[in-house]
């Protein structure tokens, strides 16, 4: 008697619309050579490319982890986010920047953002634009998001972009794809290469500047590009309290600075529990 035959694990290829990234060519392309990534990883599948950087927290900035799938990615405040396997660019970086005073690394989520829109923007020749603190939108429709995360003596940074994902496979309402945005390209590789490259760019730009994000450019190409400054807004924040007004600018530390009938207020990300224009009905 025979035992069970177990059956084959998928081939990565059975999509064709979705292949698999190759690491080999995007190692030779962004690693070493002095520059700022000195290990880049892709995995087939784990629970979240955060964890798995927050694990090695003690080790050298410069490390890229790049997941195919993700069992048990999260957001921020630890909302659960997830798409199917090869759709989108689910990576996390560590970054230590300790030459930078601490009370400027709120700008490394909005610095992310920044790189992320730019790169996607030429590549894709789409219009990408921000949402603070932690969003990339196409209109008003979410096409990725970033979660920076406090881990040893420096911070993770993940971001989760939706490339090839169709109408029904979206991870919340009001969300969008590139490939339903008719994104000239869906071939994540130079997708990623432009991010992790311009990342890299911002990164030292602005850690050269000491974490200015004036003198580094950092601030100027934030705000222009952030389709939060400009709307009234509604800030829901922890206990129940709610700050309504007009979202004028982002502070040197990188909060959003809300003009409210009390006078303007400074919020920062790690504050907020949501925001959205004023005019939209709170949802759950």
């Amino acid at each position: 008697m025979t035992g069970a035959t177990e059956a084959p694990e998928p081939s990565p290829w059975t999509d064709l619309d979705r292949p698999p990234l190759r690491e080999a060519g995007l190692r030779r392309g962004l690693e070493g050579a002095g520059g700022l990534w000195r290990e880049v990883r892709v995995v087939p599948e784990t629970g979240s490319s955060n964890a798995d950087l927050a694990a090695r927290a003690a080790e050298d900035e410069g490390l890229v982890l790049v997941a195919e799938y993700q069992n048990a990615g999260r957001g921020r405040l630890d909302r659960q986010w997830t798409a199917p396997p090869r759709s989108g660019i689910f990576a996390s970086v560590l970054l230590k920047p300790e030459d930078v005073p601490v009370a400027r690394w709120g700008w490394l989520p909005l610095l992310v953002g920044v790189a992320a829109a730019q790169a996607v923007s030429r590549v894709g020749g789409v219009d990408v634009r921000l949402k603070w603190p932690n969003d990339l939108l196409i209109g008003d429709r979410k096409l990725a998001g970033i979660l920076a995360e406090r881990a040893g003596t420096g911070v993770v940074v993940g971001i989760g972009l939706n490339v090839s994902l169709r109408e029904d496979e979206l991870p919340v309402p009001g969300a969008i794809s590139l490939a339903l945005a008719e994104s000239i390209t869906t071939d994540r590789d130079p997708l990623l290469r432009a991010l992790l490259r311009d990342l890299e760019t911002w990164y030292e730009r602005w850690r050269a500047a000491g974490g200015d994000a004036r003198a580094s450019g950092l601030h100027a190409a934030y705000t222009a590009a952030c389709a939060t400054i400009g709307r009234r807004v509604r800030v829901e924040l922890p206990a129940g309290r709610v700050l309504v007004g007009n979202a004028t600018d982002v502070d040197d530390d990188g909060r959003i600075i809300v003009a409210s009938p009390d006078g303007p207020e400074a919020v920062g990300a790690g504050d907020v529990v949501h925001v959205r224009p004023a005019e939209e009905a709170p949802h759950t």
